[in-house]
């Protein structure tokens, strides 16, 4: 395993609610048990089951997404994730993440993508590069891997981009807003769109204009389909 740590690495699908650290779920669910928003005994089994069936793991999404409504919790997993990332070693990642709006307390799609770079600017165990360069054929990722690889004189850096996700529980028109959002975060590191969520919700159809509209404006697109057949 030190071996393979210590292996230079790409990640190319990483979800940010998906890799949060189970102690920091657990603290969090704590803290809301405590306050009475949730029965803590009811949600400790189903953050620390392993062996998940595919309706379990978006149970547990469903839970995440109560525990990580502030802007606050969004900038610490950020922080979290990443350090945790460049701990294995992981030099390029794209992490992709579904931007939350939530009027009670004053989030926006955007302020809560805002309160994910500000996870990005928090860490400090890596140098981080989130900022878009071009990247082709010629600037390959292996190149980037290889100058920057800690020779024990220099910080290691870890290159982040990130994929704003449409939920298939989302509008059209809550679609086309999420890519308006990553339309105006490219300056700071957003370079497409994902198409996510539970495979169960939703309709193809309802997701189409949105995704036409980012391929006309440039934007790279991944897309979840299939994971029920």
């Amino acid at each position: 395993m030190e071996w393979w740590v210590s292996m230079p690495k790409i990640e190319l699908h990483a979800h940010l609610n998906g890799s949060i650290r189970d102690s920091t779920l657990l603290e969090l669910a704590r803290v809301l048990g405590e306050k009475g928003a949730i029965v803590f005994s009811d949600v400790e089994h189903v953050i620390m089951k392993n062996d998940r069936s595919l309706g379990e793991v978006f149970k547990l999404f469903d839970l995440i997404h109560i525990l990580t409504t502030d802007h606050k919790t969004v900038t610490r997993i950020t922080k979290e994730v990443v350090e945790d990332f460049a701990s294995e070693n992981v030099v390029y990642l794209e992490l992709r993440t579904t931007p939350k709006k939530n009027d009670s307390i004053g989030m926006s799609k955007q302020s809560y993508m805002e309160a994910v770079i500000e996870g990005l600017r928090a860490v400090t165990a890596v140098d981080i590069d989130f900022v878009p360069h071009k990247i082709n054929t010629q600037d390959s990722l292996n190149s980037i891997a290889m100058n920057d690889a800690c020779d024990g004189t220099r910080r290691k850096k870890t290159y982040v981009r990130l994929l704003l996700s449409i939920d298939r529980r989302e509008t059209t028109e809550a679609a086309i807003e999420t890519v308006k959002l990553a339309l105006e975060m490219r300056g700071v590191g957003v370079v497409g769109i994902d198409l996510s969520g539970n495979p169960d919700v939703g309709e193809w159809n309802t997701f189409l204009p949105a995704l036409k509209f980012a391929q006309e404006q440039g934007l790279y697109i991944t897309l979840h389909c299939g994971e029920c057949l």
